[in-house]
């Protein structure tokens, strides 16, 4: 006996492969599963925003504020050579922090100067 059941309608949640008809799809050129929130694919914006968070302490924040400063740029180039990768946000944050740093850390290095060369007089 055949069997009568009607056909399983597609999952409306998934985005398709490609569209009815057409050459498989590029799996690169796919979004990612976490809807962008974390930018797996633009692994330079995310190491940059972690470094530019971390940056932002005392003392310890000039290299990585220069490393999160250098990875936010190429993560942004990576970003606008291929937009589907996602990591704008992450990169800008790691730029931001990387900057925040490396002008905290320049007037400090400024202060300790003068108070060394003050203490001499």
């Amino acid at each position: 006996m055949p069997d009568s059941s009607p056909p399983p309608l597609p999952n409306p949640f998934s985005a398709p492969l490609s569209p009815p008809g057409a050459a498989p799809a590029d799996p690169t050129l796919q979004g990612d599963a976490t809807g962008g929130l974390i930018p797996y694919k633009n692994p330079h914006a995310l190491i940059a925003y972690y470094l530019g968070i971390i940056a932002c302490l005392p003392v310890i924040g000039i290299p990585f504020g220069i490393a999160s400063l250098t990875l936010g740029i190429i993560g942004l180039r990576k970003r606008k050579a291929n937009p589907v990768i996602k990591g704008s946000v992450h990169a800008i944050i790691g730029i931001l922090g990387g900057i925040f740093s490396l002008l905290c850390g320049g007037v400090m290095i400024v202060a300790l100067i003068m108070a060394l060369y003050a203490e001499t007089q």
